[in-house]
């Protein structure tokens, strides 16, 4: 079995768990909506050969195509992805992003001074200094 028929055929039993005794489709979740729609999305062949494929007809087809597309545009569903790292670069004391110093730590001292500390042993430092 290819990677096209077994999901296929894991999207076709996912659906006929909510199919009524006459054939309808019930309340599909919206998981469901959108593996639907991610399995169409890496379909091949024709829409028609998709929705023979996971055993649905035409106008269930369209229904489903409408309902998962509005999920997705509603953000009803939040879906996995691929967590992703971002890396930052130190540049000198402080770490630089978008051309603006990242800080730590801003200390609000009286008379409305700011202070900035890029680091933690930086504050705790100025800190015992002070006390």
């Amino acid at each position: 079995m290819t990677t096209e028929n077994s999901t296929t055929a894991i999207l076709k039993k996912r659906l006929n768990t909510f199919k009524t005794e006459g054939g309808r489709l019930k309340r599909v979740s919206n998981e469901v909506l959108v593996a639907f729609l991610r399995a169409y999305e890496q379909w091949p062949g024709s829409g028609a050969e998709f929705f023979r494929e996971i055993g649905i007809s035409k106008q269930q087809f369209a229904v489903l195509m409408k309902k998962a597309k509005r999920v997705c545009r509603d953000g009803q569903v939040v879906e996995d992805s691929e967590f992703e790292e971002i890396a930052l670069h130190a540049t000198g004391s402080a770490l630089s992003v978008g051309g603006s110093p990242c800080v730590a730590i801003e200390l609000t001292w009286n008379e409305g001074k700011v202070i900035r500390f890029p680091r933690v042993d930086e504050l705790v430092d100025f800190l015992k200094k002070v006390a």
